[in-house]
């Protein structure tokens, strides 16, 4: 069953920018209200999706560094990742429909 895999600093690489496969990551925080919002989504399209897009979750309090080598100036913020390339991103949160409209023209 699909289901977000949490990344970090030192696995984000092999994770995210070595995947086969698209990967949306996602920017939060355990503080952020808007990030606890759009996690049961992320969750949905992890398990619909499995195959064909990964879903990680990387915590910008525990990973400053990734956070800032991104340009992560609000959260939550998901950045889609394609052969190891930022090719879409989607700042704060959106309903299921809106962001897998906005993702799939990017996958």
């Amino acid at each position: 069953m699909g289901a977000p895999v949490h990344v970090s600093e030192s696995t984000f690489e092999e994770t995210v920018l070595k995947a086969p496969e698209p990967v949306l990551v996602d920017f939060w925080a355990e503080w952020c209200g808007p990030c606890r919002m759009v996690a049961p989504v992320l969750e949905e399209i992890a398990k619909e999706h499995e195959g064909k897009l990964k879903i990680a979750k990387l915590d910008v309090d525990a990973n400053p560094a990734m956070a800032q080598k991104y340009n992560v100036l609000g959260i939550p913020a998901m950045i889609l990742f394609k052969g190891g390339i930022e090719v879409d991103r989607v700042v704060g949160y959106m309903p299921k429909p809106k962001l897998w409209e906005k993702l799939s023209r990017s996958l």
